[in-house]
């Protein structure tokens, strides 16, 4: 498979096709694909739960997302082992989408979304993506999961809030650290038992999920203490359903999502231009962070695996999921690297391995509702820190502190600041251009002129009197001409000629041919001559463009340093200078 189309084609179901088609799909993958599905299908289901909770809407919404999104995704995508379904990166720009439109306003936002990365998609954006540094990735994933964590404290603390919190970080802290004489104990009991558990299991090496033992023992502790007279928030008590016409139940509903209008229990049904106006930067901040997220773990599961995935692959089965799941009640989804690697380890073979983990998710529909019900909302908080905390990439980020540039650490401090004081469009944005600027000043530090008249390797022979031989390294771009052509022009002073050699110039762009032209045109006035030599594909076809053309006397060109030098020795120094017409390469 060449590159460009690893990284650039748009083949639809390319992983699915390559794995099950292409290669023979044996008995032994299947059973492979059986274990996997089953492994990551029975973890995902407290943790999608637990993330639509986070983002203020019932827990069957966050199943219904791992089971339609996940679906498609892993039908249409280009990475064999990714997992789809809610992440935890779009819980803070989701929840306040919810506090304002409620699930209509969530379900339009996450069709808006989709729309935007099938666009990418269609322009094969996915190579384009990668050009975001490391240290944006990181300084915004870090905020996301400071916010997240900090979104959890009521649940864990079972503080009681008389409204939501507000939307500027420092203004949720306040409001939280209000409510703390509010503390419902038992629920901090539960809270406790939970994160101990998370801490304690993985150490017995025993091969049963931490988090889903963490669930049956907040369960037990709930149950012990409602016995005793002390009740604790649970999913039953926190969320309804309409079983029958007419008629509520706490809990899940134990049935499988139906089609709808994603826009349906607006006012009056339908959308306003207002309200996508409204929600239109948070789906291109979903669709952005979506994409990114795919991408970083389609590469994360290919050097796990050495499988290749197709980047504009992913980002169409990607926008088509997002697309479909808010027909069906669900929102934003995206692969999610610790179901994918789970996915691996459990013996994933093919992208069936996804599609048999979304049919556990419809199964656990039908017939585990009854159960998921008494699951504690600290419980749930619970499970979401965790994965805020897995999103921090601690060891990387303090490498990147340690070892990193100033200039890097600056970006990551500036992608994080603006995650949490504003928004992840800001910060990103921000990030990105302060990125690119720096690296446009590193560059054009790089690009440096210097004599080397007296340099033997180059300049073998003296050159007349008046005559000088200038080395250009690096590119002549707009950052860089100013200072290039301000240092040639010191160079020209009081001098015959200039024998420029441009072997190390790779690129030159308008800015570039402007300082050229004028430093040109000053040489004549000067009545200093110009000798250019060794000039690259893309300068000499810049060149050519912008009709800079050789003068006789004047300006020429030559493709080697030895010509161009022969030409200045075999000029009589006394005369006019001569060009001689057999030697050179004009342009």
């Amino acid at each position: 498979m060449s590159a460009r189309r690893h990284l650039q084609g748009l083949q639809v179901a390319s992983a699915l096709r390559a794995s099950c088609l292409r290669e023979r799909y044996s008995l032994s993958k299947f059973r492979g694909d059986l274990m996997a599905g089953l492994t990551v299908g029975i973890s995902a289901i407290p943790l999608s739960m637990a993330l639509a909770i986070a983002i203020g809407v019932p827990p069957q919404h966050g199943l219904y997302t791992s089971l339609v999104a996940g679906l498609i995704m892993a039908l249409l995508g280009g990475s064999r082992y990714s997992v789809s379904g809610p992440t935890a990166a779009f819980v803070v720009i989701l929840q306040p989408v919810v506090q304002a439109y409620g699930l209509p306003g969530l379900l339009l936002t996450t069709l808006l979304a989709g729309g935007f990365i099938l666009l990418m998609a269609i322009a094969q954006f996915g190579r384009v993506l990668s050009y975001i540094p490391h240290t944006v990735t990181f300084g915004f994933t870090l905020g996301i999961a400071v916010v997240l964590a900090t979104l959890q404290v009521p649940d864990l603390f079972g503080l009681v809030l008389t409204e939501p919190l507000p939307n500027f970080f420092f203004a949720k802290l306040w409001d939280i650290a209000r409510h703390i004489p509010t503390i419902h104990w038992p629920t901090l009991m539960v809270t406790a038992v939970s994160f101990a558990v998370m801490y304690l299991w993985p150490k017995l090496k025993i091969p049963i999920p931490a988090h889903l033992i963490t669930l049956l023992a907040g369960v037990l502790v709930a149950l012990l203490l409602s016995h005793w007279g002390y009740p604790v928030a649970t999913i039953a008590s926190s969320f309804e359903y309409h079983a029958h016409p007419g008629h509520t139940a706490g809990g899940i509903p134990n049935f499988l999502p139906q089609f709808a209008l994603p826009w349906q229990g607006l006012e009056g049904n339908y959308w306003t231009f207002d309200m996508l106006g409204e929600v239109l930067p948070q789906a291109l901040t979903i669709a952005l962070l979506g994409a990114i997220e795919a991408l970083l773990c389609a590469v994360m599961l290919e050097r796990m695996t050495g499988k290749r995935y197709h980047a504009n692959s992913e980002l169409f089965g990607l926008g088509v999921g997002n697309i479909v799941a808010p027909f069906f009640g669900g929102f934003s989804a995206a692969p999610e690297l610790a179901r994918s690697t789970t996915n691996i380890r459990a013996g994933a073979a093919t992208p069936l391995a996804a599609v048999i983990h979304a049919g556990v998710i419809g199964i656990s529909l039908l017939w585990a509702s009854p159960y998921l019900k008494h699951l504690p909302m600290a419980c749930m908080a619970t499970l979401v820190v965790i994965v805020a905390w897995r999103m921090c990439h601690g060891r990387q980020i303090v490498n990147t502190i340690r070892t990193a540039p100033t200039a890097d650490v600056a970006v990551f401090v500036v992608c994080f600041s603006l995650t949490l004081l504003v928004d992840m469009v800001v910060a990103i944005g921000s990030a990105v251009v302060i990125a690119a600027l720096l690296f446009m000043r590193d560059i054009a530090a790089m690009t440096k002129a210097r004599d080397i008249t007296k340099a033997l390797k180059h300049v073998p022979r003296p050159l007349p009197e008046g005559w000088r031989v200038i080395k250009i390294s690096g590119p002549l771009f707009f950052a860089a001409a100013d200072k290039i052509f301000a240092e040639l022009d010191e160079f020209a002073k009081e001098q015959q000629g200039l024998v420029v050699h441009m072997d190390g110039v790779p690129l030159l762009d308008a800015g570039g041919l402007d300082g050229l032209t004028g430093f040109i045109t000053r040489c004549k006035k000067r009545k200093c001559q110009l000798i250019f030599s060794d000039i690259q594909f893309q300068p000499l076809k810049a060149m050519v463009r912008a009709g800079i053309k050789a003068e006789n006397g004047n300006f020429t060109v030559y493709p080697i340093l030895a010509d161009a030098l022969d030409a200045v020795l075999d000029q009589d120094p006394h005369q006019p200078p001569v060009t001689e017409p057999a030697t050179e390469s004009k342009v």
